[in-house]
């Protein structure tokens, strides 16, 4: 989604806030339209906070219904809504929770910087009206990752804003 700036000749690249905020009102509007998407999370350069000039979306769908190889299940998703280029994985729970437990390459990468977007009912009952923490937004048998509070995520996205439920 760089813009073009009406008074130069330059793309403007989007603020990661921007993106993070984007990123989510799609994933909102994906739950809504299809249920079994369970999870959206970030991993790469936007899950880690290190995200800059240049840097694309590294998404994971957690979708309940998800069959076939990966190229036939990404047709189901508008990747080109999103306001930069994707690269997505689209995983059922039990794939993700193998996944993770693999040791993998992925496992490791996943593991280290996955952040899940906030999305209705995916937070346990303790972890409603808590907002502190990217731990209530975990909720994933097997992460193992890092304990980010929000607040460095995304300060616009999350500030003041109570969690669905």
């Amino acid at each position: 989604m760089p813009v073009r700036s009406l008074t130069q000749s330059l793309l403007r690249w989007p603020s990661p806030e921007q993106v993070l905020s984007e990123v989510a009102a799609w994933a909102a509007a994906q739950q809504a339209q299809t249920p079994s998407l369970q999870r959206v999370g970030l991993f790469g350069s936007y899950g880690r906070g290190t995200a800059g000039v240049g840097s694309d979306l590294d998404l994971l769908l957690v979708d309940a219904s998800a069959e076939g190889p990966q190229h036939q299940r990404l047709l189901r998703w508008p990747l080109e809504q999103l306001p930069l280029s994707c690269d997505a994985l689209v995983l059922t729970p039990m794939e993700l929770e193998e996944l993770l437990a693999s040791g993998s390459r992925m496992a490791l990468e996943l593991q280290r910087d996955l952040r899940w977007l906030p999305m209705e009912g995916s937070l346990t009952p303790q972890a409603r009206g808590k907002t502190t923490s990217a731990q209530a937004l975990i909720g994933c048998a097997g992460y193992q990752g890092a304990v980010v509070p929000l607040e460095q995520v995304d300060p616009a996205l999350y500030a003041n804003r109570p969690l669905p439920g």
